[in-house]
């Protein structure tokens, strides 16, 4: 049975949107107690295959907090990130599943308020989407 809330799980980078999460926390920002965070050193580096197992593990949602023009691993972080957005799209529609479970957004170190804004928005989302089957 699934819960009344819908899951997401959040890929968050470990130098730029993880700290954002963690002062969302501090200032006690509230977002959904569904969310799940996962931490990858870059989130070009995130494999269409990971997204597709959260799906396949009962997420309804995967949320890319990215890390924009502020990643140290490279120049074309954002786009190598869009680019397997667009693969894991394909993948997804492939199984039947909406594009729209998944979301990027780049969140910089400082991005509390934005975080928590896409999460929620996010989970809004997901609860009309799910209504609709």
């Amino acid at each position: 049975m699934k819960s009344q809330h819908p899951k997401i799980l959040v890929f968050s980078t470990e130098k730029i949107s993880d700290p954002a999460i963690d002062l969302a926390g501090l200032l006690k920002k509230h977002y959904p107690f569904t969310v799940y965070a996962i931490s990858v050193p870059c989130s070009s580096g995130i494999k269409p295959r990971w997204i597709m197992r959260a799906f396949e593990k009962g997420f309804d949602g995967v949320f890319i907090a990215a890390d924009g023009t502020d990643c140290s691993y490279g120049e074309q972080c954002t786009e190598r990130t869009g680019d397997i957005i667009q693969v894991t799209h394909q993948l997804m529609r492939d199984k039947g599943l909406k594009p729209s479970q998944l979301k990027m957004a780049a969140i910089c170190s400082v991005c509390a308020e934005p975080f928590v804004k896409h999460v929620t928005g996010f989970m809004k989302e997901l609860e009309t989407l799910r209504q609709a089957q």
